[in-house]
């Protein structure tokens, strides 16, 4: 049985992402944008995690093994299903 009372949670005051952030899931696919430590600029990845909530920032698996951590909207950008998506919601808003 599922409880009737649902949490509210209010965001911590430090809360507001940067205007340039971009809202990423695990699992997306990314590229990256600059030449980062063994991975070209072009290099797909996925997403495998999603940390932050001042400053957004993911660990990205890329296509050449290499796993790289503290990337954000400066190193990668969107592919795919993923870019669809995000445009979809920089549109809305």
């Amino acid at each position: 049985m599922k409880s009737p009372f649902k949490p509210i949670w209010k965001p911590h005051a430090l809360a507001t992402p940067h205007a340039d952030q971009i809202a990423l899931r695990i699992k997306d696919k990314v590229v990256a944008t600059t030449d980062l430590a063994d991975v070209p600029a072009g290099t797909e990845g996925k997403v495998l995690l999603a940390n932050g909530f001042n400053w957004q920032r993911y660990r990205i698996l890329f296509t050449n093994g290499i796993e790289l951590g503290d990337l954000d909207a400066r190193h990668i950008a969107p592919i795919g299903r993923a870019a669809k998506r995000v445009a979809k919601a920089e549109s809305r808003s």
